[in-house]
């Protein structure tokens, strides 16, 4: 009986050191994301670990754990300056989802949660079946743009996504290009994370009418 008692009272202890590892961590990423302007938050969460001398990734947490270290961070250190950058880079989102309105455009990430930073890119998904539509836009208006590839997870399967990267009045902006068919189907950025938020263009005007 006491060997079952000390095992459960190791094994509760040994939980509470990893949630002080994961708060440790989260706090550091949210503080390296807003000073450094990382927007990776697996990047962010890999040099935090290193900061804090946890080897052990098993400890990470979560990128919601760091998005709710994000907002108090910036809550506590940043709060007006914060304020005024995120509703500026939302004025810019409602102007390129406008120019982009062909496309059914949503806002994503950082400038959608309300956690970006001074150093935040506007993320965007667009949708068609065919990325080159979105190609010749770009070039008939003459913007300059950056071609990559981004991931995200359906359920567990892997989605290679089409990306443009567009300079918009000294904003950076990553525009996703996603089918029709993947607007109706929940989206990850990761297999363990949590579905990507999206807000379609009348839900990002009635969010800046209210602030």
């Amino acid at each position: 009986m006491k060997s079952r008692e000390r095992n459960h009272q190791r094994a509760q202890t040994n939980e509470r050191l990893r949630d002080n590892d994961r708060s440790r961590i989260a706090h550091l990423a949210a503080r390296i994301m807003v000073e450094d302007g990382i927007e990776d938050y697996g990047l962010a969460k890999r040099k935090a670990a290193r900061q804090a001398g946890i080897a052990d990734t098993r400890q990470l947490p979560g990128n919601h754990e760091v998005e709710e270290a994000l907002h108090t961070y910036q809550q506590i250190y940043h709060a007006d300056e914060q304020r005024e950058r995120l509703r500026e880079l939302r004025v810019t989102a409602l102007r390129a989802m406008r120019e982009f309105a062909a496309f059914n455009p949503h806002l994503t990430g950082s400038v959608l949660s309300g956690s970006a930073g001074k150093y935040a890119d506007i993320n965007l998904q667009v949708f068609t079946d065919n990325a080159k539509v979105v190609e010749m836009f770009l070039m008939d208006r003459r913007i300059e743009y950056r071609t990559s590839e981004g991931t995200l997870y359906c359920g567990g399967e892997r989605l290679s996504v089409p990306v443009f990267t567009l300079d918009y009045n000294g904003v950076g902006i990553e525009v996703a290009v996603l089918t029709p068919m993947e607007l109706r189907v929940p989206l990850k950025t990761s297999p363990e994370g949590k579905a990507i938020e999206r807000a379609k263009l009348s839900a990002v005007e009635a969010l800046l009418a209210a602030t």
